[in-house]
C-alpha cells in the first residue's frame, strides 16, 4: 500500500488495515520460517506497510 492510498483513509478504516498487514506480517513469517518463500522482499514491505499506517494514525489523533 502506498502513502497516497493510507492518507485518502479514515483512522477506523486504517486499523482495519493495520490487523490486516499484521496478521499477513505473522503469517509470512511463519511461512518463511517453515520453508523459504519465493520472494522474501515481501516480509519487508509489509512490514514498512505496518509502520506507514501507525504513522498514519498517529498523525490523525
Amino acid at each position: 500500500m502506498k502513502s497516497s492510498e493510507i492518507k485518502l483513509l479514515s483512522v477506523e478504516d486504517l486499523q482495519d488495515k493495520l490487523v490486516e498487514s499484521k496478521k499477513q506480517l505473522s503469517d509470512l513469517k511463519l511461512n518463511h520460517a517453515v520453508s523459504p518463500l519465493e520472494n522474501p522482499m515481501q516480509i519487508k514491505n509489509v512490514r514498512r506497510t505496518v509502520a506507514r499506517i501507525l504513522t498514519a494514525i498517529a498523525a490523525k489523533q
